[in-house]
């Protein structure tokens, strides 16, 4: 296997508004993101990954790009970009563009071309079908909630969208469209960019006649219907072949529903098409049992669920793909939160205990931002606290209009899963407005910011910040952290995660407790040659106390 240079890197992955403010507007912007530069050496990670910095109105927070070529002004100009993208080089790092290219916003210039008519040189551009009946082509539903389809007189035609209707789905069977995608890529590498993390990238080719959904009362769109359509390595071998196989990147495709079947398919170790996929399973876990609510539930999620998830993408992988490995980023909520225990007694031990469960297995680990302060999540109380358009529709539909969940509970379960707890600003220090902004920020603050700010993190050598600082250092000096194959322990165990890695004679024991119980496990570390990381001062050997996470060596 030739090793690849994003094979060693991690990824901290920056969400450009609540990053930095520079200019007191109370946005984070690109200036921003350079005052802090060191704060991200230091840490040791390798790449910056940046949400959608182009041109947006920002109607799902930059993911709805009006134009690729233009900076949004609140985020600053080109030539901010341009220094930007030279001082991330000059500290030694990358930088990761979001390539959004399954739809465009509705503001796009080839959109507004392309509804006019049928006959302009951009009606083609996306997916336009006529009345069925008088009413919508078929029963999709939109993952923001509604119709997939939304109707425009002049071309008497409705336009599909899988997202928002400012969201229109571009025509990827247009060559066309094909062709201006790639001059938008080549745009940004030519300019010196690393590598993209390619947005909801399985759902481009759909499949043929846009059948009907076998369960329309559900309430997201039914992915697996879309995902991984007919044509979808057609384009990817396309693009790899028109593009990236000109320049020294990173690509990762995120793919909701992929199977890692799927993504051999795309990310194969030689193939032509991805370097990696984001796949979703273990983010996608408790969905509620009531399938008309989708995944707005507030259940724990079950350790043995979790395991499973995890390490069949680890085996499945090993040897024929590459894995991402993420715990968080700007769609989920705080890892901490949602899968061990932000009670102040325990966030710090068990965000360690995440961090090193994560960062020990096999693949390239994203860091989202605040993840390495062991953020929790924002826990709001009210609807109005709220600002993603996904929760709020969530809200209006399944409480207001279709009456299927009361209000409080609907709050607790976008408590525990909203986009949203991971959206608020980055807290700086302890000060005004968390040190994001002199002025009052876009969106409301973590109200604990006065204790989980990166001041003191960096001041308390005890923090989860120089916990994640010495993961990322291990996985650098470690080709048994980096390629070693995986072997799990004891996957029913509801308590523990355990897994080992093997690599040219040594073996890695990896050990996390879960739970807030002290518990006692077995796995022959007492003849370990080296306990090389734990969140605990002390070993208590077979003993595991509440969240405690540690990682031995054999040399066989």
């Amino acid at each position: 296997m030739t090793k690849k240079w994003w094979q060693n890197a991690v990824i901290y992955q920056i969400y450009p508004q609540s990053f930095q403010d520079s200019n007191n507007d109370g946005i984070g912007d690109l200036h921003g993101i350079i005052k802090h530069l060191p704060y991200l050496k230091k840490l040791g990670v390798d790449v910056l990954w940046l949400n959608p910095i182009y041109q947006s109105p920002l109607k799902d927070n930059g993911y709805d790009i009006a134009d690729y070529k233009k900076i949004l002004p609140e985020y600053g100009t080109m030539a901010d970009f341009d220094e930007l993208l030279k001082e991330v080089h000059a500290h030694g790092l990358k930088l990761l563009m979001d390539l959004v290219v399954n739809h465009t916003s509705d503001q796009h210039r080839w959109f507004q071309e392309s509804k006019k008519s049928k006959d302009n040189k951009y009606a083609d551009y996306y997916m336009w079908r006529d009345p069925v009946d008088g009413h919508e082509p078929n029963n999709w539903h939109a993952a923001f909630g509604g119709s997939a389809w939304t109707y425009v007189p002049e071309r008497g035609q409705y336009y599909l969208h899988l997202f928002a209707p400012g969201q229109p789905d571009l025509n990827w069977e247009n060559p066309e469209v094909r062709e201006s995608v790639w001059d938008i890529m080549r745009f940004w590498l030519d300019k010196g960019i690393d590598g993209f993390r390619m947005d909801v990238i399985n759902l481009i080719s759909k499949p043929a006649g846009l059948p009907d959904a076998p369960e329309p009362g559900t309430y997201p769109l039914t992915e697996g219907l879309v995902a991984d359509g007919p044509k979808l390595n057609d384009y990817l071998h396309e693009m790899n072949e028109k593009v990236l196989s000109h320049y020294d990147v990173m690509t990762v495709g995120e793919m909701p529903s992929s199977t890692p079947e799927d993504a051999i398919n795309y990310t194969g170790l030689d193939s032509h098409e991805l370097n990696m996929v984001f796949q979703f399973q273990h983010v996608s876990l408790e969905p509620n049992p009531d399938k008309r609510l989708g995944k707005w539930n507030d259940q724990p999620i079950k350790l043995p669920e979790l395991k499973n998830a995890l390490s069949r993408w680890q085996k499945a992988l090993d040897g024929k793909g590459w894995n991402s490995l993420y715990w968080n980023n700007h769609d989920q909520p705080r890892a901490v939160s949602r899968f061990a225990n932000d009670d102040p007694k325990y966030r710090v031990r068990a965000a360690k205990m995440l961090g090193t469960t994560l960062h020990m297995m096999q693949g390239t680990p994203f860091v989202f931002e605040g993840e390495e302060l062991g953020m929790p999540n924002a826990h709001y109380t009210s609807i109005d606290q709220y600002e993603d358009l996904e929760s709020i529709n969530a809200y209006n539909e399944l409480v207001t209009e279709k009456k299927l969940v009361d209000g409080p509970t609907m709050l607790k379960y976008l408590a525990n899963i909203s986009r949203d707890n991971a959206r608020t600003p980055m807290p700086w220090n302890g000060g005004k407005n968390a040190g994001f902004s002199d002025v009052k920020p876009w969106f409301e603050l973590n109200p604990t910011y006065k204790e989980i700010n990166t001041e003191s993190a960096v001041n308390d050598k005890d923090s989860v910040f120089y916990h994640y600082q010495k993961l990322i250092q291990l996985r650098h000096d470690s080709d048994l952290v980096k390629f070693g194959t995986y072997d799990e322990i004891d996957p029913d165990d509801e308590q523990v995660f355990a897994y080992r890695r093997h690599y040219q004679g040594k073996t890695l024991l990896v050990i996390s407790n879960f739970t807030a119980d002290i518990v006692q496990r077995d796995y022959d570390q007492a003849k370990a040659d080296q306990l090389v990381i734990s969140n605990y001062h002390d070993d208590k050997g077979t003993e595991l106390r509440p969240y405690e996470s540690k990682v031995y060596v054999f040399n066989d």
